[in-house]
């Protein structure tokens, strides 16, 4: 058994097709399926039920290829590890983000972090705050932008900034005439439409929700930040959006009147996250300092 044979089964099991997990794995479909053969016969079972319309995995073969991918990610670690140690700034760093924060932080961060550390790759992924930090404690990710508060035992947390929430309702609403911020109390009245479960901002509004005394509109839960932002606009209900989330470059919308809120504010406390161990340990700060470098008046410095 050779790691080879190890990463030429995880491509069947990704692909489910020999063709195209050998042209993934840059051989030939021939070498590709004697390999897979070959580790069959050398474990003595079937790792892969071979049929005319499809290729599936058998029972032992799905075992086999979770305990492969462990493998190979911690041959990964070691080439990552080697690297590091050459050269502190340079590498490939995994960092996570939640969905109705990373597309709207990222563009005014990417450059910056990449001017300041020119050999360093982001490799980014988004996901929901709890797969994150499963991630994240895995060793799956090097780092994770998250909002807080989160169970942060055994991680590095460094605050970034604070984002405040505006109030986004339909622009011929009641509230759309009113001439600077409003109070929070004006929640009080009014139903939320808000994200489905699992979704940091959701239990965020939910906070929001239960110190204003606004409510959950019954009979709607959005997947996504955009489907909230489009149910307002079709004048369907209210809701919280993210400071980030509404401001350049993402456009404005005509059939939305967006409404800040004076003091308490609404608002979520955004973090860097690491495992205390982390090999980017020398590298993770400076990059927390570039995350909380926004334009002017976007948010509240941490």
């Amino acid at each position: 058994m050779n790691l080879r044979d190890l990463a030429y089964l995880v491509a069947v099991a990704d692909h489910r097709h020999f063709g195209r997990a050998a042209e993934a794995s840059f051989v030939s479909q021939p070498t590709l399926s004697t390999q897979i053969k070959k580790l069959e016969r050398e474990l003595g079972v079937d790792l892969v039920e071979r049929n005319p319309r499809q290729v599936l995995m058998t029972a032992a073969g799905e075992q086999v290829v979770a305990r492969a991918r462990a493998v190979l990610g911690q041959v990964d670690d070691i080439h990552r590890v080697a690297q590091h140690a050459r050269d502190p700034e340079s590498g490939s760093l995994r960092l996570g983000l939640f969905p109705t924060l990373a597309p709207y932080l990222l563009p005014h961060v990417v450059s910056g972090v990449h001017d300041r550390f020119p050999h360093l790759e982001l490799l980014l992924v988004e996901e929901k705050t709890e797969v994150l930090l499963d991630q994240l404690r895995s060793g799956a990710l090097d780092a994770g932008v998250l909002a807080l508060p989160v169970n942060h035992d055994g991680l590095t947390l460094q605050p970034l900034f604070t984002e405040e929430f505006v109030l986004a309702v339909p622009a011929d609403h009641d509230l759309a005439a009113s001439a600077g911020p409003v109070d929070p109390s004006v929640l009080a009245d009014l139903d939320l439409l808000l994200l489905e479960e699992g979704h940091c901002l959701r239990d965020q509004a939910l906070e929001v929700c239960r110190l204003s005394g606004s409510r959950e509109r019954r009979g709607f839960r959005a997947t996504s930040l955009e489907t909230l932002r489009q149910m307002v606009a079709a004048g369907v209900g209210v809701t919280l959006l993210p400071e980030l989330a509404v401001a350049p470059p993402v456009p404005a919308s005509d059939q939305i009147t967006l409404l800040r809120f004076t003091a308490p504010t609404p608002s979520r406390q955004i973090a860097l996250l690491w495992r205390e161990t982390s090999t980017f340990g020398s590298v993770l700060p400076e990059l927390a300092r570039l995350m909380a470098q926004l334009p002017p008046g976007l948010v509240r410095t941490a």
